[in-house]
C-alpha cells in the first residue's frame, strides 16, 4: 500500500473513527484503524464489536492495500507532523513508513486478516430521513436515558416506526422524554429498535454534514449512512457508516407514563426559566437536590434551599389565573429538557403536588418529570 494524503484531512478521517475504540480494548486488534487504500480515497475503520465506523478520504493512490495501525498513537503522530503532505508506504512486515517533511516514522501494525469485519446484515427495515431533523431529535430526548446498568433496557433511545411517524423516547423511570415526526411508514417496513447510548452520542457528534441518513435495522443490529455534502474541507467522502449493535428485549409501554390529563397550563419563556431554575439551584446538595416551583396568580417563584448553602428565590411574570400549587423536581431534570430545546415557546403542565410536571412544545415533543416530596 502506498498513497500522499493531506495531514489535514488524514487527522479529520482519524478523529471521526476514533470515539469507537475504548481506551482499554480486549484484543490488540480493536485498538487499531484498519486503512484500506482503493483509487482516489483511502477507508479507515474501527470497531470494538458492539459499534463499528468507517469513513472515506481523498487521497492519491499509487498502490493499493491495506493495513491496520493502533489509532490512538497514529492519530497523534498524524496532528504532530511538519508539512501538510504525509507519504504512507506499507512493508511485507505489517510495518508502515510515515514520511513528512524531515520526519520519518515505521509503525508495527497487525495484519488487516485478523480485523473484524463490520456486519454486513439483509436490512429488514430501510428509512431516509433528514440528518437535522433526527441530530435535533435525539438532541431533545437523549438525556433521559438511563445509566443504570441493571436497567439495561433504558440504557439507550428507543426509535419506533409505527402509525406514519417515527417516535423517539428516552427514560430512566423518573422522567420520560418523548418527540414524534411524520413520516411515510408502509405496513411491513413499521418496526423498533433500542439504539444504545454510545451510538447515540456518536450519532450526534457525526450527523450534520450533509443532507441525508439512511437507517437500515433488523432484530439484531442497525446501521446508518451519513451523507456528507462539501469534502472540500474535511476531506471526507461521500459518507460516513455506522453498524450498531442493539440492545435486545421489549421496551417498556412508555404511554402510560404520560399524564392523560394535566389541569393547569402555563406558556414559558423556555430561556427564562431555564436561567432561574438554573440559578436556584445554586444553592442545593446533594443531600437536598430539588427546587420548588410556586405557581400563583400571573407568578412563577423558583426556590432552592439546603443547609450548607442557604435559600434562593427567582420569579418571573407568566399568565396564569388558577389556584396556588405548589411543587417540587430534581433541578437537572429541569434544566435539560430546556436546555436541549430550541424553541422559544415550551409550555409548562402540571396537576398538584404529587403530580408529574410536563414540558410540551407545538411540534410533538413532551417530557414527562416526576415531582419530590416537599419537605
Amino acid at each position: 500500500m502506498k498513497f500522499k494524503i493531506n495531514q489535514d484531512h488524514f487527522s479529520n478521517g482519524l478523529q471521526q473513527v476514533l470515539n469507537v475504540v475504548g481506551a482499554r480494548a480486549t484484543m490488540p486488534i480493536l485498538s487499531n484503524v484498519l486503512i484500506e487504500a482503493e483509487e482516489g480515497h483511502i477507508s479507515l475503520t474501527t470497531t470494538n464489536l458492539d459499534l463499528g465506523i468507517r469513513c472515506r478520504i481523498k487521497a492519491d493512490v499509487s498502490e493499493p492495500g491495506g493495513l491496520t495501525l493502533p489509532v490512538r498513537k497514529l492519530a497523534t503522530i498524524i496532528r504532530e507532523l511538519p508539512q501538510n503532505e504525509i507519504f504512507v508506504e506499507t512493508s511485507e512486515n505489517n510495518q508502515a513508513k510515515i514520511t513528512s517533511g524531515g520526519s520519518n516514522f515505521k509503525i508495527m501494525g497487525i495484519s488487516t486478516e485478523e480485523f473484524p469485519p463490520l456486519p454486513s446484515f439483509e436490512n429488514r427495515h430501510v428509512f431516509e430521513l433528514s440528518q437535522t431533523e433526527i441530530v435535533s431529535m435525539l438532541k431533545s430526548v437523549s438525556y433521559g436515558q438511563s445509566s443504570d446498568e441493571n436497567r439495561y433496557i433504558l440504557n439507550g433511545v428507543y426509535f419506533n416506526f409505527a402509525d406514519e411517524k417515527l417516535t423517539l423516547v428516552a427514560t430512566d423511570g423518573r422522567r420520560l422524554a418523548l418527540t414524534a415526526l411524520d413520516t411515510e411508514i408502509s405496513e411491513d417496513n413499521a418496526g423498533s429498535l433500542i439504539l444504545p447510548a454510545k451510538t447515540v452520542a456518536e450519532l450526534e457528534r457525526l450527523m450534520g454534514k450533509g443532507d441525508k441518513v439512511k437507517i437500515a435495522f433488523n432484530d439484531r443490529q442497525a446501521a446508518f449512512e451519513i451523507s456528507i455534502d462539501d469534502s472540500s474541507d474535511t476531506g471526507l467522502v461521500d459518507h460516513l457508516y455506522l453498524v450498531s449493535k442493539i440492545v435486545e428485549g421489549n421496551y417498556p409501554n412508555y404511554r402510560q407514563v404520560i399524564p392523560k390529563e394535566t389541569e393547569h397550563r402555563v406558556k414559558i419563556e423556555r430561556e427564562l426559566m431555564l436561567e432561574c431554575v438554573h440559578r436556584a439551584a445554586l444553592v442545593t446538595s446533594d443531600k437536598s437536590n430539588s427546587v420548588k416551583l410556586k405557581v400563583s396568580k400571573n407568578l412563577l417563584e423558583i426556590s432552592g434551599s439546603s443547609t450548607e448553602y442557604g435559600e434562593s428565590h427567582e420569579s418571573m411574570a407568566i399568565a396564569y389565573d388558577g389556584p396556588e400549587v405548589q411543587v417540587a423536581f430534581n433541578p437537572q431534570f429541569l434544566i435539560e429538557p430546556l436546555k436541549a430545546l430550541t424553541k422559544d415557546e415550551v409550555f409548562f403542565e402540571f396537576k398538584d403536588e404529587l403530580s408529574p410536571g410536563l414540558f410540551k412544545t407545538l411540534d410533538n415533543f413532551i417530557c414527562v418529570v416526576m415531582p419530590l416530596r416537599l419537605n
